[in-house]
């Protein structure tokens, strides 16, 4: 396997061995597709310095002067549509399946074919593997597609039948669909079934409607970046292909959330994440288990990675190094798996999660091995450099994602005698989506997943997605750009999906995915400040800084909506407001210590435990792993066989998920903490996983916890019964709803944490005691409450507050 480059102690090879561009391939066809652009200029010009570009691939002119946005006339619209013809000949990335081709609609787009990179799996209509009752909304037939023709040669795409783009015409009025139930996202039942040819018409007029809604924006967008208008055509081409192939499933569930609006931040969602093999071992085993996840009162399920890696665990980063984005690991299962699982889980009101991971792909991913050959076509979607000058830039402006894993920028490849961009391991290259092919493909499997049954996509890396050199790339205003497309395409194909961002920054740099309510991006993003902020407060038992942290997002427009969590599958990193922190006394490096060693146990009074991630001697850096339950004692209580402190870390357990609830957004759990399962050091005795701690809470869940869920008294029953009570009543509560006013009380107790809610002329006080030692707690002023933990009402002006506890009261 190749190593990781660090900065200048494997200079030497590079410098020796610059490899010439690759040639262009001969083909005459070749030239009658969209060139993709890729980055063959010199020196400190941005990141397309770096790249050894195919000589076939056309750099992009100049980018243009900000005028005034251009407003789309039926001339441009006309002429788009022709170029779009042009443009159909563009192989997307839809390997072909080996079934027999059938008669729907799909297939037919997808007939021919033979293009330059070897296709991935074509998008297939839900499966009807399971016929359903006729009142329910039917998947339709599964498209497969016809089989290529011989490939003519190594990177000459063949044409492909796609249908052209159609004009944007006026667009007469359409009725809404019908409105949504608050808690189901299924489709209503249609009145009566019109003729396939009405259903066509209509759905082609309703994706016209959508597309003339964004098309100036969004070619704004793309032109800004690529100035292709062939690769434009192209895209629009596709989007049209991938609506068709969209099963009248899950376009009458586009429909059902379009009317409802923002169906994801209602209060009655309840999301939980996990690995499919730990929780189930398949997909049809997470199917087999709906039953319990409903039971958990659960309606969101974060599936973790499960498309294609390598089988060697050591290079797959959890499921993060992508090889195929349109094959299901096949351990797991099959696409028609997850298809028919998200079929069942909207048949139970029930939406799917899952990441798509944009910033890289495996190295064992077709691209990367066609690069590797030396095809310059594969080679422009990645960076390659062979100039030491500019890898020793990087070093110096771009900050390391794991400096002691896997230190350094780039992987030195001696078969080509130059390097490619693995900002993250080895094993993981960099997309250069500098190159409008990178962009289009991309956006083709995100679509193809979609088609799937996908509701939540989950966009991982996202600060990461565009390198410039100069900068430290992240967070670059390209990647907004970027975001924003994909939030406008889902819109126009799949209306339905929600996008989920994952930005682990500092807390000024996380925000801005949103985007502004006029233009929105993300539509909801990770709450990883407050998340590691509360585990601060729990080491400290010093509530200002969360406060000051809520404070913030309360002042953020109600629309942005936060993914609120605990734990998750990833480690904590302790990115806090440490400009706060200094000016009250506490400096970054040595606090960071203390938090870790707190977490570890190693200081006296701790009742956690865990352990280091990614330490870095250097700096004194590291991040921490460890389930909910034994960072909150429960392991330790168990093990010491100390009925007191177990009681403590079971109450702790509880107040901080009510803490979560009590937050404005989407609340979720990672599997195994319903029950309060601890840490599992069994990864130490697998050479794949032994080198990565973060497997101690990626263990296996474990089922025979959920034996004691209906005996009284045991931990599991405690913990279980008190999160589905408080589920309960935030489902109940309009004081929970997302749009309710909220904001923090400032209480002198330091380890004391007051919200309060306010919506339907209702007031929640929501008091956390982040403390060893019970409390005494004033209210304002005397009045009426109801305890809707206990359901009892009565006038108070003060009230007892135990040791790591909490009270909602109502007034």
């Amino acid at each position: 396997m190749p190593t990781k480059r660090t900065s200048t102690s494997k200079t030497t090879a590079a410098s020796a061995s610059k490899a010439s561009a690759p040639k262009a391939p001969s083909s005459s066809k070749e030239a009658k597709t969209p060139k993709s652009t890729s980055d063959a200029t010199t020196g400190k010009q941005a990141v397309e310095a770096t790249t050894t570009a195919a000589s076939h691939a056309k750099a992009p002119a100049a980018a243009k002067p900000a005028a005034a946005k251009p407003q789309k006339t039926a001339a441009a619209t006309e002429a788009e549509a022709k170029s779009a013809k042009k443009a159909a000949a563009t192989a997307t990335e839809s390997k072909p399946t080996k079934k027999a081709a059938t008669k729907t609609t799909a297939a037919k787009t997808q007939a021919s074919k033979a293009e330059a990179p070897k296709p991935e799996p074509t998008a297939k209509a839900t499966p009807a593997t399971k016929p359903k009752p006729a009142t329910k909304a039917a998947a339709t037939t599964k498209a497969t597609a016809a089989k290529p023709a011989a490939r003519k040669t190594a990177t000459e795409p063949a044409a492909t039948k796609e249908p052209a783009a159609a004009k944007s015409p006026a667009q007469p009025a359409t009725a809404k669909p019908a409105a949504a139930k608050p808690t189901a996202t299924k489709p209503a039942p249609a009145a009566s079934k019109p003729s396939p040819k009405a259903t066509k018409a209509a759905a082609d007029e309703l994706f016209q409607k959508r597309l003339a809604r964004h098309h100036d924006e969004l070619r704004w967008l793309y032109m800004e970046l690529y100035d292709n208008g062939d690769m434009f055509a192209e895209l629009t081409q596709q989007m049209k292909r991938f609506y068709d192939e969209r099963s009248d499933e899950l376009k009458a569930l586009d429909a059902t959330r379009e009317a409802e609006g923002a169906w994801y931040r209602n209060r009655n969602m309840l999301g939980m994440q996990m690995y499919i093999d730990n929780f189930a071992g398949t997909l049809k085993g997470v199917e087999e288990k709906l039953p319990y996840i409903e039971r958990c009162n659960v309606n969101y399920i974060h599936l973790m990675p499960f498309l294609d890696t390598p089988a060697d665990k050591s290079r797959s980063d959890g499921g993060y190094a992508v090889k195929d984005f349109r094959r299901v690991k096949p351990e797991l299962g099959t696409m028609d798996d997850l298809a028919h699982l998200a079929h069942e889980c909207h048949e139970r009101g029930i939406s799917l999660c899952m990441d798509f991971v944009m910033n890289h792909t495996s190295e064992d991913h077709e691209w990367a091995r066609r690069a590797r050959a030396g095809e310059g076509e594969y080679m422009s979607r990645y960076f390659f450099c062979d100039n030491q000058a500019i890898i020793d830039q990087y070093t110096r402006d771009v900050p390391q994602v794991f400096p002691t894993t896997a230190p350094g920028h780039f992987t030195f490849l001696p078969e080509l005698g130059q390097s490619v961009m693995t900002q993250f391991y080895p094993y993981q290259w960099d997309l250069n989506y500098r190159n409008p092919r990178v962009f289009n493909e991309m956006m083709y499997n995100f679509l193809f997943l979609a088609n799937q049954g996908m509701d939540i996509i989950r966009i991982d890396a996202v600060p990461y997605i565009w390198k410039q050199l100069g900068t430290n790339c992240r967070n670059l205003p390209q990647v907004h750009n970027i975001v924003r497309m994909m939030r406008m395409i889902g819109e126009i194909v799949c209306p339905g999906i929600v996008l989920l961002g994952e930005v682990v920054m500092e807390p000024d740099k996380v925000a801005p995915y949103f985007g502004t309510v006029e233009k929105p991006e993300c539509h909801m993003l990770y709450n990883v400040t407050t998340m590691a902020t509360t585990w601060n407060t729990v080491a400290t038992r010093d509530v200002r800084l969360l406060r000051q942290q809520m404070d913030i997002v309360c002042n953020l427009p109600k629309e942005y909506t936060f993914l609120n969590y605990l734990r998750c599958h990833d480690d904590i990193g302790w990115g806090l407001d440490y400009g706060t922190l200094s000016s009250w006394g506490m400096q970054e490096v040595p606090h960071k210590k203390y938090l870790n060693d707190y977490f570890q146990g190693l200081t006296p009074g701790s009742v956690s435990r865990g352990e280091l991630y990614n330490a870095d001697p250097v700096t004194g850096d590291a991040r921490f792993c460890a389930t909910t339950a034994s960072m909150c004692g429960i392991e330790a209580a168990g093990f010491e066989q100390d009925d007191e402190k177990m009681d403590v870390a079971i109450r702790k357990d509880i107040m901080l998920h009510a803490y979560m609830f009590t937050q404005s957004g989407l609340p979720i759990l990672y599997s195994g903490d319903e029950v309060g399962q601890v840490n599992d050091y069994s990864y130490k005795d697998d050479p794949e996983r032994a080198a990565d701690s973060r497997y101690i809470h990626r263990g296996k869940f474990d089922w025979s916890l959920t034996d004691n869920i209906d005996r009284p008294g045991t931990v599991q029953q405690r913990i279980f019964d008190a999160l589905k009570q408080l589920e309960g009543i935030r489902r109940e509560e309009p004081v929970f709803d997302t749009d309710a006013e909220v904001s923090t009380k400032y209480y002198s107790d330091p380890s004391i944490l007051w919200i309060i809610r306010q919506a339907a002329g209702k007031e929640l006080h929501a008091v956390f005691n982040f403390s060893d030692n019970p409390r005494l707690v004033w209210m304002p002023e005397e009045a009426e409450c109801t305890n809707l933990l206990t359901g009892k009402t009565a006038r108070i002006a003060n009230f007892d507050l135990p040791a790591w506890d909490f009270v909602w009261l109502l007034r």
